[in-house]
């Protein structure tokens, strides 16, 4: 059975010194894993059973700094496909500033 998914939201909660490069800003390889992590839930999430998603790319634009506190991350499809799936994953602030926006290509598979 074919399931579709519109959205899905993610929070990381520690934008602290575990997530932040040497200038206190949250590293950009940590935005572009969650992203990864939310994009890739949510294709599969839309995929039939006995299929998998795997990654194809990600490319992310790092927008504004982020020094503490916490940020979500929202994937929508940008396409969805038999055999590709495109996800734009919008990552904010906590007062819901845009800081990052990644695009990501999932290859379809059977098993």
């Amino acid at each position: 059975e074919k399931k579709t998914v519109s959205e899905l939201s993610g929070l990381l909660d520690a934008v602290d010194h575990r997530t932040t490069q040497p200038f206190g800003l949250l590293h950009g390889g940590v935005s572009v894993a969650l992203a990864e992590t939310i994009g890739s839930l949510a294709g599969f999430l839309s995929i039939e059973e006995g299929q998998v998603a795997l990654g194809l790319d990600i490319n992310a634009n790092h927008l504004r700094p982020v020094k503490k506190g916490f940020v979500t991350a929202k994937a929508t499809p940008i396409a969805l496909n038999q055999n590709t799936h495109v996800w734009q994953i919008d990552i904010r602030d906590e007062q819901d500033k845009l800081c990052c926006v990644s695009r990501l290509t999932l290859s379809i598979k059977h098993l």
